[in-house]
């Protein structure tokens, strides 16, 4: 695989090593650049280290025992930073439970996906002020979701102009099997749906390696749909923003839908309550370490001089208090009672509803008995 440039639809920018190409044309003839200032530059490399050090977090709290399980995006951040940055403000995002980057780039309190895995709410965001969906935690489905929402963006006449809105659906390699993913590429395929299938392929299904999931690159499914399809190096900011830019144009065109495997690598565990070690070597990390997105365009920062040490600095301080801040608030959470699960289920409650809390309320209040 060409390491800079594009083969076999890998689409990079941006080497490990930091070095910078302007322009590259994929295998599907389009030419992808990006056009920053040193200001956007030097935001997105921020949004990077912001976005990996509230991960973190994520993860020193449910090891300590403030949540039940946290899924962690270390490695993967170029890939939801950029994805995250390309999208319009009318577009419409379907996540699954793990893109905290993609949250944190439609300007989303950071502090949301806690309440979810702290138990303490179902997510807590509006999906439409944010143009951004609830976490799924059903592995695929929100791919059906996005593709019965893209039908309606294209029903009620809102694509078509640079106006238009796309629709972006994000998902791993794993989930690629899913019945429910397939079902989304036929719909979408059939009905030219404005939406963008943007696949993490980490390289991993929890245990299961990629090459457990397909035989061929993901990206090269999409033709048997109908649509086309291009793999882009998920480690490189600029790149997974320029395709996916140029994607979202496509659909906000009525051009139809596209399929995106960002190539890119898990470097910690599935979620929290998983051991990688027990089914990779530690060498393939290590060697994944050295792709790191965050170095790459790091050193493209210093060799272009747009950011010197007082810059670096300054963005390790400000992310190191976002993500205490986030630790504070995050213990500040109330518990909220077993009861309370029945409180939101009907808007004006019914019989059955108050006959079933009545039977919980006694239940639970049994554990509390003294007697016996």
């Amino acid at each position: 695989m060409d390491q800079h440039g594009a083969a076999d639809g890998f689409v990079q920018l941006l080497n490990p090593e930091g070095d910078h190409v302007d322009s590259v044309t994929g295998p599907d003839g389009v030419t992808y650049a990006v056009d920053f200032t040193d200001d956007e530059y030097r935001g997105l490399y921020q949004d990077m280290v912001t976005v990996r050090r509230l991960d973190a977090e994520g993860v020193a709290l449910q090891r300590q025992g403030e949540l039940g399980l946290w899924a962690s995006l270390l490695g993967q951040e170029a890939a939801q930073v950029g994805s995250g940055r390309a999208l319009q403000p009318q577009d419409m995002a379907f996540p699954t439970y793990r893109e905290h980057g993609v949250l944190y780039c439609r300007g989303i309190d950071p502090i949301m996906p806690f309440g979810l895995f702290r138990g303490v709410d179902q997510g807590g965001w509006d999906p439409n002020e944010f143009k951004f969906n609830q976490y799924t935690i059903v592995i695929g489905s929100q791919t059906l979701h996005a593709t019965g929402y893209a039908m309606g963006v294209t029903m009620e006449g809102r694509t078509g102009s640079d106006d238009g809105e796309a629709v972006i659906a994000y998902f791993g390699d794993g989930a690629s099997s899913q019945g429910e993913v397939n079902e989304a590429f036929v719909w979408s395929g059939v009905f030219n749906a404005p939406v963008v299938f943007f696949c993490q392929n980490n390289q991993y299904a929890i245990s299961a390696a990629a090459e457990r999931q397909t035989r061929v690159p993901l990206f090269r499914r999409a033709g048997g749909y109908g649509f086309p399809g291009i793999r882009v190096d998920g480690n490189d900011v600029l790149a997974s923003y320029a395709v996916t830019r140029a994607a979202l144009d496509h659909a906000r065109h009525g051009q139809g839908p596209k399929l995106i495997e960002a190539y890119t690598y898990r470097m910690g565990a599935h979620t929290s309550s998983d051991d990688p070690t027990r089914y990779r070597m530690a060498g393939e990390v290590e060697a994944w370490k050295a792709k790191d997105p965050i170095s790459r365009l790091k050193a493209f920062l210093v060799k272009q001089r747009i950011a010197g040490d007082d810059f670096f600095a300054q963005v390790e301080d400000d992310a190191r208090k976002a993500a205490l801040d986030l630790r504070e608030r995050v213990l500040a959470m109330p518990d909220r009672q077993p009861v309370e699960l029945f409180d939101h289920v009907y808007p004006t409650g019914s019989p059955e509803l108050d006959a079933q809390r009545r039977w919980f309320t006694g239940y639970h209040a049994s554990f509390d008995s003294t007697d016996g």
